[in-house]
């Protein structure tokens, strides 16, 4: 009986797609036989690729060994996890890691994966592991027949779809947060210490995997490589403001929930306070009755108003009154 290989949600050869570009011409969805033979023959004409690799799929490490002459830097980041994002200059190739959430992102701070690239002057190649929604937009819209004019461009749209998610997490979290405050706002507190530890673990991961990279695009910029024209650095440019105003976003939302969960505190403190205060009056006011109770039953000799016919009531009345002082003292120095 035949095996069912799995390909990981790629081809066999480990690509999950592959487009070839002319200048100012929409991207032609090759496949791996295709892309070896363009690869084999000198271009002239201004064309370029990008292919994209699950390298989940073992074939897409010996498909790139065999057919790509890829930096070794490309290569050693491949396996790697999650860390800050970089951009590095090797030989006349960028390498680039980025980090971007998961296709199926629902605020949880271990959703988020890399994806490696490499980019020269005529090849874009990105590697992932994972489906992350950055690159799944992309793909979308070269599927939608948008252009390039280089792969500089390319890697710059693929920054600003990924400013795109960033300011939609951005977005959804604020309405979270809005529901929270609303129920702060009410005294209701329920679950609202989770939801916003939660959120805020996002927040803080996101910007820590993130916030690195317009700092490493600008570095970049000053001192590009050959390939790089006026047209691409500016589009890269763009891209870093972009994104430099979703993570100050991020972190603006992330004081802000910081500011709530010190709320929060503060009203469960005060709830706390006024509980406590309330055992301690019911503790006081019931500690006369229980002292009265515990002198007069001892059962011993000279026990007052034993022999008197209204020396149970006389007690009574002065426990009473006694505890009525109380009461009305520790209304008097009740916390508001």
């Amino acid at each position: 009986m035949a095996l069912e290989v799995s390909t990981y949600g790629s081809d066999k050869d480990g690509l999950v797609c592959a487009y070839q570009f002319g200048r100012g011409e929409a991207g032609q969805a090759i496949d791996a036989d295709q892309t070896a033979a363009w690869l084999g023959v000198p271009q002239t004409s201004g064309s370029f690729l990008w292919l994209h690799f699950n390298v989940s799929n073992a074939a897409a490490h010996r498909w790139m060994q065999l057919h790509l002459s890829l930096p070794e830097a490309f290569h050693a980041s491949l396996p790697e996890a999650a860390t800050s994002t970089r951009i590095d200059q090797s030989g006349d190739s960028l390498v680039v890691v980025l980090n971007d959430v998961l296709f199926d992102f629902d605020f949880d701070a271990s959703q988020a994966s890399t994806v490696s690239l490499c980019v020269d002057r005529r090849l874009m190649v990105s590697a992932r592991s994972k489906p992350l929604r950055s690159i799944d937009r992309l793909r979308e819209s070269v599927r939608q027949g948008e252009t390039f004019r280089s792969t500089a461009e390319l890697l710059a749209h693929l920054l600003r779809d990924q400013a795109d998610v960033m300011v939609q997490i951005v977005r959804d979290a604020t309405g979270r947060v809005n529901e929270v405050e609303d129920g702060i706002l009410a005294e209701r507190v329920g679950s609202s210490r989770a939801r916003l530890g939660a959120l805020r673990r996002v927040l803080v991961r996101l910007q820590r995997l993130l916030a690195p990279e317009p700092a490493a695009l600008f570095r970049l910029l000053n001192r590009p490589p050959g390939w790089l024209g006026e047209e691409d650095q500016q589009d890269l440019r763009q891209a870093a403001e972009e994104f430099s105003a979703a993570v100050a976003d991020s972190a603006s939302l992330g004081e802000r929930v910081k500011i709530l969960q010190e709320e929060l505190a503060a009203l469960v403190g005060e709830r706390s306070n006024r509980t406590l205060f309330v055992l301690t009056v019911v503790t006081v006011l019931a500690l006369p009755f229980n002292v009265i109770g515990g002198l007069f039953g001892m059962n011993v000799g000279g026990v007052p108003f034993a022999g008197h016919e209204l020396g149970f009531w006389i007690v009574v009345t002065l426990v009473t009154l006694f505890t009525a002082l109380v009461g009305l003292w520790a209304v008097s120095k009740r916390p508001q």
